[in-house]
């Protein structure tokens, strides 16, 4: 199941562990609620999408590692300490995919400043995917944002998630060149390139005004 609306940045099958969790251990009620909390955010209710992933937690605790949407509608509601636990217990079902630090990384550079957020950064795994070896690079601190963009291939999903992350990197710094990253990530070029992770980026302006 590969659907454009749900493909995963962070993992594909993510979708399909959670919904199965949800429906084998809880029944229909918490899937549901999750889809819901999924609709909401990327309608831009993020008030609404945020009260149902924390209702889906709690119907379904066993799931909460899974649940790295919830984490980027935290990012956005400003609960940024909640945020960041939420990554650090996604990284236990999902420790290989560089977004998960990145995100973290965003959440305590909120929380409390770039500068802890580097030294706190969370270990990954190989990822594979270009150019997510040079993006994690940048929030570790050793590559420039500018180095990414170079380091991208040609192909659309390369050059999107280049894009998305410099920019919700500078986002994370409360930079304003933020704005002309995620505004070239929300390229209708790169919709079917981004998946999920291009709502994202299409949300992203209507949420920061």
């Amino acid at each position: 199941m590969r659907t454009r609306w749900f493909v995963s940045i962070f993992v594909v099958s993510s979708v399909l562990s959670i919904a199965w969790t949800l429906t084998a251990q809880r029944g229909p009620n918490a899937r549901e609620v999750l889809d819901r909390a999924i609709e909401d955010f990327l309608a831009g209710r993020i008030t609404e999408s945020v009260a149902g992933f924390d209702q889906v937690v709690k119907l379904a605790p066993d799931a909460a590692p899974q649940l790295w949407q919830r984490g980027i509608a935290l990012y956005y509601a400003g609960r940024y300490r909640d945020c960041r636990a939420q990554f650090e217990s996604h990284r236990t079902v999902n420790p290989n995919d560089v977004e998960n630090p990145a995100w973290h990384f965003m959440c305590v550079a909120r929380a409390e400043s770039p500068e802890k957020a580097r030294s706190a950064l969370l270990p990954v795994g190989p990822d594979q995917r270009s150019p997510m070896r040079e993006i994690y690079e940048m929030f570790k601190g050793t590559m420039q944002p500018d180095a990414v963009l170079k380091a991208a291939r040609s192909d659309a999903s390369s050059q999107f998630f280049a894009e998305l992350y410099v920019g919700l990197y500078y986002d994370a710094l409360n930079d304003d060149r933020a704005r002309e990253h995620l505004t070239i990530a929300a390229s209708p070029r790169f919709a079917d390139a981004g998946g999920y992770m291009y709502r994202v980026a299409t949300l992203h302006p209507r949420i920061r005004k």
